[in-house]
């Protein structure tokens, strides 16, 4: 069975994967580090894995193969979700692919070091319904994609 993965500390698109998943039969799986209240289901399963940096993006990691869907905002999860042979997509509905992630890494590096270097505060526009939208549109094409067997 086909499983969609959520990241789901600070993910904005609960909801949102659960209404997708729902509708196309597949079991997602929330994982976190605490519990946290989260939408309800008979193909819901909630994780919660051990306190700890990257407990959650390891559980995941382990787990998520070919024909399953990470929706994440971590981009060194996403790189491994890829490896695997997965999908990954980031809640603002940008898909993850083998050609972009390295620059999506590169650009992740800048930024923390930027930050790190104080050239940077840190930026991070809210989320809106545009977004919302776009993660949808994202996660369903994903979803058809592995029913055409090119995923």
């Amino acid at each position: 069975m086909n499983v969609i993965y959520v990241d789901a500390d600070a993910c904005p698109v609960k909801d949102e994967a659960l209404r997708v998943a729902e509708r196309h039969g597949w079991e997602i799986h929330y994982v976190s580090n605490s519990w946290m209240r989260l939408p309800e289901g008979a193909n819901v399963r909630r994780v919660v894995v051990q306190d700890g940096a990257d407990e959650a993006d390891n559980w995941i990691a382990e787990r998520i193969g070919k024909g399953d869907i990470a929706v994440t905002a971590d981009i060194p999860l996403a790189s491994r979700c890829l490896k695997a042979g997965a999908q990954a997509i980031g809640p603002m509905g940008k898909p993850f692919t083998d050609a972009s992630i390295g620059m999506a890494l590169a650009m992740r590096d800048l930024s923390q070091h930027l930050r790190e270097t104080g050239e940077s505060r840190g930026f991070n526009a809210s989320f809106t319904r545009q977004d919302r939208s776009r993660f949808l549109e994202a996660l369903e094409l994903a979803v058809q994609k592995v029913k055409r067997g090119q995923a």
